[in-house]
C-alpha cells in the first residue's frame, strides 16, 4: 500500500499515522487481542473517543429585521421565545440531543444539566 495520497484529496492523513493493517481491521469478534493488550472492538470503539462534538445549549431564539438589529445597542433587551424556568435545548453539531436547565458553576460560571435525553427518532423530525 503507498502513502500518495494525493489524487484522491487525503493529503493531511498520509502525513502522520500509517493506514491500519487489513487483518487487525478484519478481525472476527472474539479474536486474540491486539498488541497493546486490548480487544480489536475496544480499539475501534477508542478510534472516535477523540473527535471533537460541538455542544451548544440554546435558552431561546428571537427573529427581527435587520434594521431593528443595527439599532441594537449596549444594555439593549432581546427578548426570546421562551418563559423563565422553561426547558433549554441541548444540541450537538446542530442535532438536538437534550433538554435541561441552567445552573451556576463555582459561582461565576453557568452550565446546563441534562434532564430529559431525547431518542434518535424524537430528534429526526
Amino acid at each position: 500500500m503507498t502513502t500518495d495520497n494525493t489524487d484522491i484529496g487525503l493529503e493531511d492523513f498520509a502525513t502522520t499515522t500509517p493506514a491500519p493493517d487489513a487483518s487487525a481491521t478484519a478481525a472476527p469478534a472474539g479474536a486474540a487481542p491486539a498488541p497493546d493488550g486490548k480487544d480489536v472492538d475496544d480499539a475501534q470503539k477508542e478510534a472516535v473517543y477523540d473527535i471533537p462534538v460541538k455542544i451548544t445549549a440554546v435558552i431561546g431564539t428571537a427573529t427581527m429585521p435587520v434594521n431593528q438589529l443595527l439599532r441594537l445597542g449596549r444594555g439593549a433587551v432581546v427578548e426570546l421565545d421562551r418563559k423563565l424556568g422553561e426547558a433549554v435545548d441541548i444540541y450537538a453539531n446542530n442535532r438536538l440531543i437534550a433538554r435541561g436547565e441552567v445552573v451556576v458553576v463555582d459561582d461565576n460560571h453557568i452550565g446546563v444539566t441534562m434532564t430529559e435525553i431525547l431518542s434518535s427518532s424524537a430528534t429526526n423530525g
